[in-house]
Protein backbone atom coordinates (compact mmCIF):
# COMPACT_ATOMS: atom_id res chain seq x y z
CA UNK A 1 0.00 0.00 0.00
CA UNK A 2 1.23 3.50 -1.46
CA UNK A 3 0.58 7.09 -0.41
CA UNK A 4 -0.16 7.74 -3.74
CA UNK A 5 -2.59 5.08 -4.01
CA UNK A 6 -4.28 6.38 -0.31
CA UNK A 7 -4.62 9.89 -2.33
CA UNK A 8 -6.21 8.27 -5.28
CA UNK A 9 -8.79 6.98 -2.89
CA UNK A 10 -9.52 10.00 -0.78
CA UNK A 11 -10.09 11.90 -4.11
CA UNK A 12 -12.25 9.42 -5.48
CA UNK A 13 -14.60 9.22 -1.85
CA UNK A 14 -14.26 13.28 -1.89
CA UNK A 15 -15.86 14.10 -5.40
CA UNK A 16 -17.58 10.44 -5.50
CA UNK A 17 -16.79 10.36 -9.42
CA UNK A 18 -13.65 9.11 -10.89
CA UNK A 19 -13.39 11.94 -13.58
CA UNK A 20 -13.72 14.39 -11.26
CA UNK A 21 -10.66 12.77 -8.87
CA UNK A 22 -8.63 12.21 -11.78
CA UNK A 23 -8.80 15.91 -12.88
CA UNK A 24 -8.03 16.85 -8.91
CA UNK A 25 -5.19 14.21 -8.69
CA UNK A 26 -3.48 15.52 -12.02
CA UNK A 27 -3.64 11.81 -13.36
CA UNK A 28 -5.62 10.18 -16.80
CA UNK A 29 -8.92 8.10 -14.98
CA UNK A 30 -7.58 5.22 -15.74
CA UNK A 31 -4.63 5.11 -14.13
CA UNK A 32 -6.61 6.19 -10.89
CA UNK A 33 -9.30 3.45 -12.08
CA UNK A 34 -6.19 1.08 -11.53
CA UNK A 35 -4.53 2.37 -8.75
CA UNK A 36 -8.00 2.11 -6.36
CA UNK A 37 -8.83 -1.17 -8.26
CA UNK A 38 -5.43 -2.55 -6.69
CA UNK A 39 -6.09 -1.40 -3.45
CA UNK A 40 -9.55 -2.75 -3.05
CA UNK A 41 -7.76 -6.05 -4.16
CA UNK A 42 -4.71 -5.84 -1.35
CA UNK A 43 -7.62 -5.52 1.18
CA UNK A 44 -9.45 -7.44 -0.10
CA UNK A 45 -12.96 -5.84 -0.20
CA UNK A 46 -14.43 -3.51 -2.16
CA UNK A 47 -14.55 0.74 -1.08
CA UNK A 48 -16.89 1.73 -3.96
CA UNK A 49 -20.24 0.63 -4.73
CA UNK A 50 -20.07 0.46 -8.36
CA UNK A 51 -23.53 -0.58 -9.20
CA UNK A 52 -25.29 2.30 -10.05
CA UNK A 53 -24.56 5.45 -12.15
CA UNK A 54 -23.60 7.58 -8.97
CA UNK A 55 -20.77 5.45 -7.42
CA UNK A 56 -20.71 5.67 -3.66
CA UNK A 57 -18.85 4.22 -0.85
CA UNK A 58 -19.36 0.78 1.05
CA UNK A 59 -19.63 0.78 4.86
CA UNK A 60 -15.65 -0.57 4.71
CA UNK A 61 -15.00 2.85 2.22
CA UNK A 62 -16.57 5.10 4.55
CA UNK A 63 -14.17 3.52 7.48
CA UNK A 64 -11.00 3.24 5.28
CA UNK A 65 -11.45 6.97 4.70
CA UNK A 66 -11.06 8.38 8.00
CA UNK A 67 -8.17 6.28 8.66
CA UNK A 68 -6.67 6.99 4.66
CA UNK A 69 -7.20 10.66 5.51
CA UNK A 70 -5.35 11.03 9.00
CA UNK A 71 -2.28 9.02 7.55
CA UNK A 72 -2.01 11.39 4.44
CA UNK A 73 -2.58 14.83 6.96
CA UNK A 74 0.03 13.17 9.21
CA UNK A 75 2.33 12.07 6.07
CA UNK A 76 2.14 15.68 4.95
CA UNK A 77 2.53 17.48 8.57
CA UNK A 78 6.22 15.53 8.61
CA UNK A 79 7.30 16.43 5.28
CA UNK A 80 6.12 19.85 5.96
CA UNK A 81 8.19 20.23 9.30
CA UNK A 82 11.13 19.18 7.53
CA UNK A 83 11.38 22.53 5.97
CA UNK A 84 11.95 23.62 9.40
CA UNK A 85 15.75 22.35 9.65
CA UNK A 86 16.47 24.26 6.58
CA UNK A 87 15.43 27.62 7.49
CA UNK A 88 12.14 27.85 5.47
CA UNK A 89 8.93 27.61 4.95
CA UNK A 90 7.84 24.49 2.45
CA UNK A 91 5.56 22.05 1.58
CA UNK A 92 2.01 22.20 0.09
CA UNK A 93 -1.17 23.68 1.18
CA UNK A 94 -4.74 22.73 -0.21
CA UNK A 95 -7.28 25.43 0.28
CA UNK A 96 -11.31 25.05 -0.80
CA UNK A 97 -12.19 28.04 -2.20
CA UNK A 98 -15.50 29.81 -2.30
CA UNK A 99 -17.57 31.24 -5.69
CA UNK A 100 -17.24 34.26 -4.54
CA UNK A 101 -15.46 35.83 -1.06
CA UNK A 102 -17.32 39.06 -1.33
CA UNK A 103 -15.70 42.00 -0.11
CA UNK A 104 -12.62 39.78 1.44
CA UNK A 105 -9.54 40.11 -0.60
CA UNK A 106 -8.34 36.35 -0.65
CA UNK A 107 -6.24 36.88 -3.61
CA UNK A 108 -4.58 39.64 -1.99
CA UNK A 109 -3.61 36.99 0.84
CA UNK A 110 -2.38 34.54 -1.50
CA UNK A 111 -0.18 36.94 -3.50
CA UNK A 112 1.40 37.91 -0.09
CA UNK A 113 1.65 35.00 1.14
CA UNK A 114 3.29 33.53 -2.28
CA UNK A 115 5.69 36.58 -2.03
CA UNK A 116 6.41 35.34 2.14
CA UNK A 117 6.89 31.73 1.58
CA UNK A 118 7.65 30.91 -2.12
CA UNK A 119 8.45 27.34 -1.20
CA UNK A 120 5.28 26.99 -0.64
CA UNK A 121 2.69 25.40 -3.21
CA UNK A 122 -1.17 26.49 -2.94
CA UNK A 123 -3.29 23.77 -4.45
CA UNK A 124 -6.78 25.80 -5.08
CA UNK A 125 -10.44 23.55 -5.40
CA UNK A 126 -13.19 24.70 -5.92
CA UNK A 127 -16.23 21.77 -5.08
CA UNK A 128 -19.57 21.06 -7.53
CA UNK A 129 -21.19 20.62 -4.54
CA UNK A 130 -20.40 23.38 -1.82
CA UNK A 131 -19.69 23.97 1.57
CA UNK A 132 -20.50 20.49 2.43
CA UNK A 133 -17.80 18.72 0.51
CA UNK A 134 -15.36 20.98 1.71
CA UNK A 135 -16.11 20.02 5.61
CA UNK A 136 -16.38 16.76 5.02
CA UNK A 137 -12.85 17.00 2.92
CA UNK A 138 -11.56 18.77 6.50
CA UNK A 139 -12.32 16.20 8.34
CA UNK A 140 -11.18 13.12 6.62
CA UNK A 141 -7.46 14.98 5.63
CA UNK A 142 -7.81 15.63 2.02
CA UNK A 143 -7.98 19.25 2.41
CA UNK A 144 -6.45 21.82 4.38
CA UNK A 145 -7.99 25.30 4.78
CA UNK A 146 -11.90 25.95 3.18
CA UNK A 147 -13.79 29.42 2.55
CA UNK A 148 -17.04 27.73 3.57
CA UNK A 149 -20.47 29.50 3.62
CA UNK A 150 -22.42 27.51 6.09
CA UNK A 151 -25.86 28.61 7.63
CA UNK A 152 -23.94 27.69 11.48
CA UNK A 153 -24.25 23.67 10.88
CA UNK A 154 -20.74 22.68 11.67
CA UNK A 155 -19.03 19.05 11.86
CA UNK A 156 -17.40 18.01 14.76
CA UNK A 157 -13.48 18.10 15.04
CA UNK A 158 -13.50 21.47 12.26
CA UNK A 159 -12.53 24.85 13.69
CA UNK A 160 -15.09 27.46 12.00
CA UNK A 161 -13.95 31.12 12.20
CA UNK A 162 -16.03 33.94 10.56
CA UNK A 163 -13.95 36.17 8.83
CA UNK A 164 -17.40 38.38 7.54
CA UNK A 165 -20.60 38.86 7.53
CA UNK A 166 -22.99 41.18 5.04
CA UNK A 167 -26.75 41.18 4.10
CA UNK A 168 -28.02 39.05 1.13
CA UNK A 169 -30.18 41.57 -1.08
CA UNK A 170 -32.94 40.55 -3.97
CA UNK A 171 -31.94 41.23 -7.22
CA UNK A 172 -33.77 41.88 -9.89
CA UNK A 173 -34.63 43.79 -13.48
CA UNK A 174 -35.04 47.52 -13.08
CA UNK A 175 -38.81 46.90 -14.83
CA UNK A 176 -39.54 44.01 -12.17
CA UNK A 177 -42.78 45.28 -9.69
CA UNK A 178 -40.44 45.28 -6.72
CA UNK A 179 -38.00 47.75 -8.03
CA UNK A 180 -39.35 50.32 -6.73
CA UNK A 181 -38.99 49.42 -3.64
CA UNK A 182 -36.05 49.78 -1.31
CA UNK A 183 -36.87 46.61 0.68
CA UNK A 184 -39.40 43.93 0.70
CA UNK A 185 -40.36 41.01 3.17
CA UNK A 186 -39.54 38.01 2.05
CA UNK A 187 -42.78 36.82 2.50
CA UNK A 188 -43.58 38.77 -0.62
CA UNK A 189 -41.20 36.72 -2.86
CA UNK A 190 -43.15 32.85 -2.44
CA UNK A 191 -43.98 33.64 -6.67
CA UNK A 192 -40.74 34.58 -7.46
CA UNK A 193 -38.83 32.13 -9.70
CA UNK A 194 -35.37 32.04 -7.85
CA UNK A 195 -32.05 30.77 -9.54
CA UNK A 196 -30.17 29.66 -6.54
CA UNK A 197 -27.21 27.09 -6.68
CA UNK A 198 -28.05 23.41 -6.20
CA UNK A 199 -29.26 22.30 -2.57
CA UNK A 200 -25.74 20.97 -1.21
CA UNK A 201 -24.46 24.67 -1.41
CA UNK A 202 -24.42 26.91 1.69
CA UNK A 203 -26.14 29.77 0.26
CA UNK A 204 -28.58 27.87 -1.08
CA UNK A 205 -29.40 26.30 2.18
CA UNK A 206 -29.09 29.66 3.54
CA UNK A 207 -31.55 31.02 1.48
CA UNK A 208 -34.24 28.48 1.81
CA UNK A 209 -33.68 28.26 5.32
CA UNK A 210 -34.78 32.05 5.82
CA UNK A 211 -37.77 31.11 3.58
CA UNK A 212 -38.77 28.35 5.89
CA UNK A 213 -37.96 30.12 8.96
CA UNK A 214 -40.87 32.86 7.74
CA UNK A 215 -42.98 29.97 7.25
CA UNK A 216 -43.01 30.07 3.40
CA UNK A 217 -41.18 28.21 0.77
CA UNK A 218 -38.61 29.35 -2.12
CA UNK A 219 -39.46 28.23 -5.51
CA UNK A 220 -36.39 27.29 -7.23
CA UNK A 221 -36.69 26.32 -10.88
CA UNK A 222 -33.52 27.56 -12.00
CA UNK A 223 -29.91 25.98 -10.51
CA UNK A 224 -26.50 27.66 -11.93
CA UNK A 225 -23.35 26.20 -10.22
CA UNK A 226 -20.51 28.18 -11.73
CA UNK A 227 -20.98 32.09 -10.78
CA UNK A 228 -22.95 34.89 -10.30
CA UNK A 229 -22.04 37.01 -13.26
CA UNK A 230 -23.92 33.66 -15.72
CA UNK A 231 -26.81 34.09 -12.98
CA UNK A 232 -27.00 37.75 -13.33
CA UNK A 233 -27.08 37.21 -17.11
CA UNK A 234 -29.97 34.91 -16.42
CA UNK A 235 -31.99 37.94 -14.60
CA UNK A 236 -31.30 40.70 -17.40
CA UNK A 237 -33.34 38.47 -19.92
CA UNK A 238 -36.19 37.77 -17.66
CA UNK A 239 -35.53 33.81 -16.92
CA UNK A 240 -35.88 34.42 -12.53
CA UNK A 241 -34.45 36.60 -10.12
CA UNK A 242 -32.08 35.78 -7.59
CA UNK A 243 -30.33 36.69 -4.04
CA UNK A 244 -27.13 37.61 -3.59
CA UNK A 245 -24.62 39.01 -0.95
CA UNK A 246 -24.97 42.82 -1.20
CA UNK A 247 -21.18 43.61 -2.58
CA UNK A 248 -21.89 40.84 -5.22
CA UNK A 249 -24.90 42.64 -6.13
CA UNK A 250 -23.06 45.99 -6.34
CA UNK A 251 -20.77 44.25 -9.42
CA UNK A 252 -23.92 44.57 -11.52
CA UNK A 253 -24.86 48.05 -11.66
CA UNK A 254 -27.40 47.51 -14.58
CA UNK A 255 -29.87 45.42 -12.29
CA UNK A 256 -31.62 46.48 -8.81
CA UNK A 257 -30.63 45.30 -5.33
CA UNK A 258 -33.73 45.13 -2.98
CA UNK A 259 -32.86 44.68 0.75
CA UNK A 260 -34.43 41.71 2.25
CA UNK A 261 -36.74 42.07 5.75
CA UNK A 262 -35.70 39.98 7.86
CA UNK A 263 -32.04 40.23 7.44
CA UNK A 264 -30.66 37.12 5.67
CA UNK A 265 -27.39 37.45 6.43
CA UNK A 266 -24.50 35.72 4.77
CA UNK A 267 -21.37 34.35 7.04
CA UNK A 268 -18.00 33.20 5.21
CA UNK A 269 -15.91 31.20 8.08
CA UNK A 270 -12.40 29.68 7.16
CA UNK A 271 -12.76 25.87 8.38
CA UNK A 272 -9.95 23.77 9.39
CA UNK A 273 -8.54 20.93 11.45
CA UNK A 274 -7.55 21.40 14.93
CA UNK A 275 -4.88 23.65 15.53
CA UNK A 276 -2.28 20.67 16.86
CA UNK A 277 -3.29 19.06 13.19
CA UNK A 278 -2.06 22.45 11.07
CA UNK A 279 1.41 21.52 9.37
CA UNK A 280 3.18 24.97 10.03
CA UNK A 281 2.57 25.92 6.07
CA UNK A 282 -0.90 25.67 6.75
CA UNK A 283 -0.97 27.57 10.04
CA UNK A 284 0.88 30.70 8.57
CA UNK A 285 -1.55 30.50 5.96
CA UNK A 286 -4.50 30.44 8.17
CA UNK A 287 -3.10 32.99 10.60
CA UNK A 288 -3.41 35.29 7.43
CA UNK A 289 -6.28 34.59 5.90
CA UNK A 290 -7.96 35.14 9.56
CA UNK A 291 -5.82 38.77 9.75
CA UNK A 292 -8.83 39.35 7.02
CA UNK A 293 -11.53 39.45 9.68
CA UNK A 294 -9.34 42.53 11.20
CA UNK A 295 -9.70 44.77 8.14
Amino acid sequence: MELRQLEHFVAVAGELSFSRAAHRVHVVQSALSTSVGKLEKELGVELFDRSRQQIKLTPAGELFREHAGRVLQTARIAKDSVGDFRGQLTGTVDLGALITSGALDVPKVLGQFHRDYPFVQIRLRQSQTGSSAYLSAIVDGSLDLALVSAPDRFPGRIQMHLLRQEPMVFVCRTDHPLAAYNEVAITELTGEDLIGFPPPFGLRRLVDDAFAAAGVTAHTPHEVALEYSIAAELVRHGIGTIFMPASEAARFSDLRAVHVLPAVMWKIYLASAEQSKLGPATAKLAEMLLALADD
